[in-house]
């Protein structure tokens, strides 16, 4: 993630110069022509996803479509890159199956849960969008990550936001790192998602890390990696708060 200096993950620090170069090296190290995390996928939450590339838009759902078949929705299995999205309810409002990130291309991957409509699943089927579905009323995180890896070769994913979702994986003991590129800027907004949030029935319990480098980068950013210990860590953390990513 990349973050300012108190902590906040978007607000108005992003548009100085400091957030612009901070901005260069959380790419260079997750997209770039050498990166540091080779990952297959990254995923996102819904409201992260409205923001940089749905942009509110609402789906072009068809009411009257004809029943889909039950369960998942494989359009590539050969993406060099994923992009997934959390979208439980199926509310996001695509209209291509790929995405372009600065000189990134990815498919798009929806994750949905029972609660998304027939129409919402001919929709993306209609623009070749890959869907799987992980729960039933809620997020089911085992399941996710499991057709994740089987359905589409994902073994590394980069978890980007927003908050909640950061935090409800790292409770749920899906994160092996954190890594937080810190730009040399703040705004001093107080109503900015934060790195780490909790909502619905994600716990505040506090959560140690184990540092394992720090780096100066350009405009004065630090790089910062950290690892974590999810020996204590319940793997059947529920939330219900992936709507609101």
């Amino acid at each position: 993630m990349l973050t300012s200096l108190d902590g906040k993950i978007i607000g108005k620090y992003m548009s100085t110069p400091e957030a612009s170069a901070a901005g260069g090296v959380f790419y260079d190290l997750a997209f770039g022509d050498t990166p540091h995390y080779r990952h297959q996928g990254w995923l996102s939450g819904r409201v992260t996803t409205d923001d940089n590339f749905t942009h509110y838009k609402e789906p072009a759902l068809d009411e009257n479509a004809a029943t889909v078949p039950e369960g998942d929705y494989v359009a590539v299995t050969d993406a060099g890159k994923y992009y997934v999205s959390i979208d439980p309810s199926g509310r996001l409002g695509w209209e291509s199956p790929d995405l372009s990130y600065r000189d990134t291309r990815a498919h798009v991957l929806e994750v949905l849960t029972g609660r998304a409509g027939n129409s919402y699943k001919a929709f993306l089927r209609r623009l070749g969008i890959s869907y799987i579905v992980a729960g039933e009323d809620e997020l089911d995180y085992d399941v996710l990550l499991d057709k994740l890896k089987e359905s589409f070769g994902i073994e590394t994913l980069m978890l980007g936001g927003g908050g909640v979702l950061n935090w409800s994986f790292v409770q749920a003991g899906y994160c092996d790192e954190i890594s937080v590129v810190i730009a040399a800027a703040a705004d001093g907004a107080s109503d900015s998602p934060a790195l780490f949030e909790t909502a619905g029935r994600t716990s505040d319990a506090p959560k140690g890390f184990r540092l394992i480098s720090a780096e100066v980068k350009d405009a004065g950013s630090l790089w910062l990696r950290y690892g974590v210990d999810n020996d204590d860590t319940d793997n059947n953390t529920d939330d219900n708060t992936d709507d609101n990513e």
